[in-house]
């Protein structure tokens, strides 16, 4: 994938920040609200609901993330499997109609390719099947979470 009308996301403190799962968007779900969408995805991973309350109540989404690795065991969502990836558009589609604003500025991305970039991040763990990195002037890996963004987008332009 060539570099050209690309949208790319990192840290949420840099444009286009919104779009990664860090970003400081509670999310309603069932009875709990949930410091973001990455706490929310991570916790989806499990039956255990202790497991999930610890992943709930941390207050960094990375604490969050390290709550689920350091249960992995317990997992009942394989991780990178299609039940994980419908689960993670669930958690975008909430955060947009949480935070209704977040739906313009997601049309506002117009046609462009929408890239979760890990660059720096590297290829380490799911890095290469959720975001991309650029090598060479082009962008290598799925790019699941950004294809899930532009699916999104493409239902909203359908309403």
């Amino acid at each position: 994938m060539k570099n050209e009308n690309i949208i790319s996301f990192t840290k949420v403190s840099l444009p286009n920040g919104w779009l990664g799962n860090m970003s400081p968007y509670p999310i309603v779900f069932g009875d709990e609200t949930w410091r973001t969408s990455e706490a929310l995805f991570q916790s989806l991973r499990f039956s255990n609901n202790d497991i999930k309350e610890l992943i709930r109540a941390e207050k960094s989404p990375m604490g969050a993330k390290f709550v689920m690795k350091a249960n992995k065991e317990h997992i009942i969502i394989e991780p990178h499997s299609s039940k994980d990836v419908r689960n993670m558009k669930m958690c975008l589609n909430l955060k947009l109609n949480q935070h209704p604003f977040l739906i313009e500025f997601l049309k506002d991305t117009g046609d462009s390719i929408i890239i979760e970039d890990v660059t720096k991040r590297g290829d380490v763990g799911g890095n290469l099947f959720w975001g991309a990195m650029l090598v060479n002037d082009e962008w290598v890996g799925q790019n699941i979470l950004g294809n899930i963004w532009m699916e999104i987008r493409n239902e909203y332009k359908i309403k």
